[in-house]
């Protein structure tokens, strides 16, 4: 019998250890546990993001490629650096994330490599990527197809879309996330907030996150609770401008910017009254997985993908595009708080099987070795 540590790289990440997203989080939470379970793990990451850039932490080997530091070429061009050194290497299987390097599959192809890629959510309708950045992705996710072995969504729906869209099958393997309690309340003081006063957004300043209905929903409420809103982009557009204006118009809105302190950020979602999530595309959604397993009551957006997530309602309530929606179902919440408790009481419920990071590692590992024939 072959004693053989079968290997793979992971290419499309900023790198390890980098936890800014949920590509970032995937890859540390997946290259972690395959190196315990004995595959040599090489993660090709973003050469200017590391001032130290050790061969191999935690047993994860590294590799430090540049890009081309443009806001359009920075990802391409190090997935394109990455795609070529790992073609002349003996990985087993080579992993990608982003359905935006789909096209790269070509290279994989032509070296006959094994290759499997996570194409993430509806990249190609969201209203950052109007015009040629929409035709782009929708073009590489269809290369996408074409090209790798393996098509991984994480999500039912997600399945579907590609079925419909691109007349592929394609494997679901969900996000992960780790159920988890409050274990220092007093984080969340700092911005002078008390336990289940507040409502809470967590997530970038793009319109397909809707934080501007939901910021008008909330005011039109007449909440007496507070708004925390977590999050910002690294840029000053219109969108961003229109947020923090209307920010401006109460003292009932906090906004923090961006949290890193895991442990801090886990006490915000912990302690608020509701958390209100409005991402409108993709498919399983790391920061309502992390609301669930830390026992939020939840208030989503109507989508296919909330509701798969929510179980259709088990898990959470809805509200729908519009302002009068969001501010009907906050006045809902205010006035029924054994119905919010309940809530609370049941959103851990929702991390299933599933979406655990042991069940999520399982589930690569099979892939893997059917790809290589094992």
């Amino acid at each position: 019998m072959s004693t053989k540590r079968h290997s793979i790289a992971l290419i499309g990440t900023r790198g390890y250890p980098y936890v800014y997203s949920g590509y970032e989080t995937f890859a540390k939470e997946l290259s972690e546990r395959l190196v315990k379970r004995g595959i040599k793990v090489t993660i090709y990451c973003h050469k200017n993001l590391f001032k130290y850039r050790p061969k191999e932490i935690n047993g994860i080997h590294l590799i430090y490629l540049p890009a081309i530091e443009t806001k359009i070429l920075s990802q391409l061009s190090h997935s394109l650096f990455a795609f070529l050194h790992a073609c002349l290497q003996s990985y087993d299987v080579i992993l990608a994330v982003n359905s935006a390097n789909g096209p790269f599959g070509f290279l994989t192809k032509l070296f006959r490599k094994k290759t499997m890629i996570n194409v993430d959510g509806l990249e190609w309708m969201r209203p950052k990527w109007q015009g040629l950045g929409s035709k782009y992705f929708y073009w590489s996710s269809k290369q996408a197809t074409r090209f790798f072995d393996l098509i991984i969504n994480d999500s039912l729906e997600m399945k579907r879309v590609y079925k419909r869209e691109f007349e592929t099958t394609s494997k679901v393997i969900a996000y992960g996330a780790e159920l988890r309690y409050s274990k220092n309340p007093k984080l969340i003081e700092k911005w002078n907030l008390e336990p289940n006063n507040y409502y809470l957004i967590v997530g970038r300043l793009i319109p397909d996150n809707n934080s501007d209905i939901i910021l008008e929903g909330f005011l039109k409420s007449l909440s007496d609770k507070k708004l925390v809103i977590v999050g910002d982009v690294p840029f000053q557009d219109a969108f961003t401008k229109k947020i923090k204006a209307l920010s401006q118009t109460s003292n009932r809105i906090i906004m923090t910017g961006y949290v890193n302190e895991s442990e801090t950020l886990a006490e915000l979602y912990h302690h608020c009254y509701a958390y209100l999530h409005g991402h409108e595309f993709g498919g399983t959604n790391p920061t309502m997985l992390k609301a669930m397993a830390c026992g939020c009551a939840i208030l989503a957006l109507k989508t296919p993908f909330n509701d798969e997530m929510l179980a259709n309602g088990a898990f959470g309530d809805f509200f729908y595009k519009s302002v009068n929606s969001i501010s009907d179902k906050i006045k809902n919440f205010d006035h029924n708080p054994k119905r919010v408790i309940n809530l609370k009481n049941h959103s851990r419920s929702g991390i299933s099987r599933k979406y655990t990071w042991n069940y999520v590692c399982n589930q690569y590992i099979d892939a893997i070795y059917e790809l290589i024939g094992l």
